[in-house]
C-alpha cells in the first residue's frame, strides 16, 4: 500500500478491503475480496463501538481466506482504521477481540504471507469504495439476534450509567 496515494500495489495477491458504518439503527461491517469479487456485509447491533466493528471486520477476511484455500502466497488485508491496524500490530494487547483477531491472522500466516495495511478512508481507492458501500447497505443495520453481539466497552457502560443518572 502506498501510504501517500492510498493506492494498492498491482501485485498478484489476494487483497481484501474492510470498512465499517455506524447509524442510529446500528453498526455494520463489510469486507470485499478484490480478485474473488466477493463481498460480505455483517450487522453487529447497536452496542458495538466503531473500534470493535473495525477490528471485527478483519475476521471474515481471515475466514474467507481459510475457507477458499487459495494458492496465492501473498494476502493483503486493507483496513480503513489506522487504530485497528496499530492495535493488531501491538505487542501488548488488552482487548479479547484484538487478541482473537491477532490469533486468526497468525493462523493463516502458516500458508500465506499476510500483510495488514491502513487505507485512508475515501482516499480514492476504487475497490475500497465497494467495501464502503457494502458497509452502508440498509439491511446491514437491521441486526437480528440477542444484543450485545460483541462485548460492551467500558466507555459505553459509563455513558449508559451517566444517562441513567441524568434521567
Amino acid at each position: 500500500m502506498d501510504q501517500k496515494t492510498g493506492t494498492v500495489p498491482a501485485v498478484k495477491r489476494l487483497i481484501w478491503f474492510t470498512d465499517e458504518s455506524r447509524t442510529v439503527e446500528g453498526n455494520g461491517a463489510a469486507v470485499y475480496g478484490q480478485f474473488l469479487g466477493r463481498g460480505l456485509s455483517i450487522s453487529l447491533g447497536k452496542h458495538a463501538t466503531v473500534f470493535q466493528v473495525e477490528v471485527y471486520a478483519i475476521l471474515p477476511c481471515v475466514h474467507e481466506i481459510e475457507t477458499h484455500g487459495r494458492p496465492e502466497k501473498y494476502v493483503s488485508v486493507c483496513s480503513g482504521s489506522q487504530a485497528a491496524v496499530k492495535a493488531l500490530q501491538a505487542a501488548k494487547v488488552t482487548s479479547p477481540l484484538v487478541r482473537q483477531c491477532q490469533k486468526a491472522l497468525n493462523d493463516i500466516s502458516y500458508r500465506h504471507a499476510v500483510g495488514l495495511y491502513w487505507v485512508p478512508g475515501h482516499a480514492g481507492a476504487r475497490i475500497n469504495g465497494i467495501a464502503d458501500r457494502l458497509a452502508r447497505d440498509d439491511f446491514v443495520h437491521r441486526f437480528v439476534g440477542p444484543e450485545p453481539l460483541l462485548g460492551v466497552s467500558r466507555l459505553n457502560i459509563r455513558r449508559m450509567i451517566k444517562g441513567w443518572m441524568e434521567n
